[in-house]
């Protein structure tokens, strides 16, 4: 019946019909999120960065628990496979210091973004931190920091998989 007419208890009758409910609805607290770019998850490819708010191709409406500076990147390519799809969206978050194992959207001084694993492997002379970002499928190689010059652009927050496709 709520989901109807919107009137009435969301669950009730289902309890008693010994349905398992295992959803609910989502009320306020949401806010959209620019979709910036596509992050190529196995080359890279260019992202503008920073944005202003409101850029974007697309937008994704999410939980208003990120920094305002969040926003989503879509995956293009196989590289993150099987855990990420091409298609697959990752909210982004700048301001989120990555912990070894996050995934995080990184860029090179061509200002070309990808999608990968971090990893840290330990700190350079200068006191540098070292890191490598890791591609879940093991036809991509790892792309080191002491090797190229690396950025990472933030931490991955959220992962929306759609599992239809035209």
């Amino acid at each position: 019946m709520w989901i109807a007419t919107g009137a009435g208890p969301v669950h009730a009758d289902a309890v008693r019909k010994g349905f398992d409910v295992n959803v609910k609805p989502v009320y306020e607290g949401l806010r959209a999120y620019p979709v910036i770019s596509k992050v190529q998850a196995g080359k890279v490819k260019e992202i503008t960065c920073p944005y202003e708010p409101g850029d974007g191709y697309a937008i994704e409406f999410g939980d208003d628990d990120a920094s305002p500076w969040a926003f989503f990147l879509e995956i293009d390519g196989d590289s993150m496979l099987p855990e990420f799809n091409p298609g697959d969206r990752v909210r982004i978050d700048p301001e989120i210091i990555p912990r070894p194992g996050d995934f995080v959207a990184a860029k090179n001084s061509s200002e070309e973004a990808t999608f990968k694993k971090y990893r840290v492997r330990g700190i350079d002379p200068a006191g540098k931190e070292v890191f490598e970002l890791v591609p879940l499928n093991d036809d991509y190689p790892i792309i080191r920091s002491d090797e190229h010059d690396l950025t990472v652009i933030g931490t991955m927050t959220e992962h929306r998989r759609k599992y239809r496709r035209k």
